[in-house]
C-alpha cells in the first residue's frame, strides 16, 4: 500500500513526522480521511479523533483540540491546536477534567456559557480517546 508523510505540529513540537497509510481527521464539516495521492485540499479542524495508520498496518489516535489540515498529493500537514496522543493521557486526570467541566457547566457558575461547553467538549474528547488506547 502507497504511503506519505504526515507531519502533526503543534504551537510547542512536532508530535509526529513519518510516513504513514492513511489519516483521519475531524474536520469541521465531517470526518475527513486522507490516503496517499489525494486531491490537494485545506480545511480547518475540529475537536476530535486523528486516527494515524502507520506504515506496518499499526493504528495510533491522537485527540486534538482544532486547527488547520493542509493535504497535498505526496504529504499532510495538521497543524494542531492542541495534540494528544493517546498513550500520553492520563485517564484519571481526563476523567476528572470532565467532572469539572460538566460541574462548572451545571452550576450556572460559568460567566460564559459557549466558554464552558467548549471545555467540556475538549475535556470528554481526550477522555474518549484515552479510553480508545485501552481497549
Amino acid at each position: 500500500m502507497s504511503t506519505f508523510l504526515l507531519q502533526l505540529v503543534t504551537p510547542e513540537q512536532v508530535l509526529f513526522s513519518d510516513q504513514v497509510r492513511s489519516v483521519r481527521a475531524p474536520g469541521i464539516e465531517g470526518s475527513l480521511g486522507v490516503l496517499a495521492h489525494h486531491a490537494p485540499l485545506m480545511t480547518a479542524l475540529a475537536v476530535g479523533l486523528i486516527k494515524i495508520e502507520h506504515e506496518n498496518g499499526d493504528l495510533e489516535y491522537v485527540a486534538t483540540s482544532g486547527g488547520f489540515m493542509e493535504v497535498r498529493p505526496d504529504k499532510v500537514i495538521i497543524l494542531a491546536d492542541t495534540a494528544e496522543r493517546a498513550a500520553d493521557i492520563d485517564l484519571a486526570r481526563a476523567e476528572a477534567a470532565v467532572a469539572q467541566a460538566r460541574e462548572h457547566l451545571a452550576s450556572g457558575g460559568a460567566t460564559d456559557y459557549e466558554e464552558a461547553s467548549e471545555s467540556l467538549e475538549r475535556a470528554t474528547n481526550r477522555l474518549k480517546v484515552a479510553q480508545m488506547q485501552n481497549e
